[in-house]
C-alpha cells in the first residue's frame, strides 16, 4: 500500500509542477500601446514578467521589480525600464533614464 500512496502523491507534485510551469508561460493579457512619434509596443504580461516587441524590431523579455504606483519591469541593471499604469505605458533606457517610448496608450 505505501508504494501506492507515494506513487499517488508523486502523481499529485507532478500536476501541480505543470499547472505552475503553465502558468509560468501563459499571458495573462496582451496589449498593443500606440505611442509618440510613432513608436508602438506589443506586450505580453505574465504573472512576473512582460515580453515586448517594440516597433524598432526588438524583442525583449523583463521581470517585474518593485513599483510605488503601477507596474514596473526592467533588466538587471535597469538601463531599460518599461512603465505600465492602466491603458498607459512609456519606456525609460539609459544611465540618464531618457524616455525613449512616450505617451503611449494600449489600443
Amino acid at each position: 500500500m505505501t508504494g501506492l500512496c507515494g506513487l499517488a502523491r508523486l502523481g499529485a507534485l507532478g500536476a501541480m509542477v505543470l499547472a505552475a510551469r503553465a502558468y509560468a508561460v501563459t499571458p495573462t493579457a496582451f496589449a498593443n500601446f500606440k505611442c509618440k512619434d510613432g513608436k508602438s509596443i506589443d506586450a505580453s504580461f505574465f504573472a512576473d514578467k512582460v515580453d515586448l516587441k517594440l516597433s524598432d524590431g526588438r524583442s525583449l523579455s523583463l521581470p517585474q521589480v518593485m513599483s510605488g504606483s503601477g507596474a514596473r519591469y526592467a533588466n538587471k541593471d535597469e538601463s531599460f525600464v518599461f512603465w505600465n499604469k492602466g491603458d498607459t505605458a512609456f519606456i525609460t533606457e539609459g544611465a540618464s533614464g531618457e524616455e525613449t517610448y512616450s505617451d503611449c496608450v494600449a489600443k
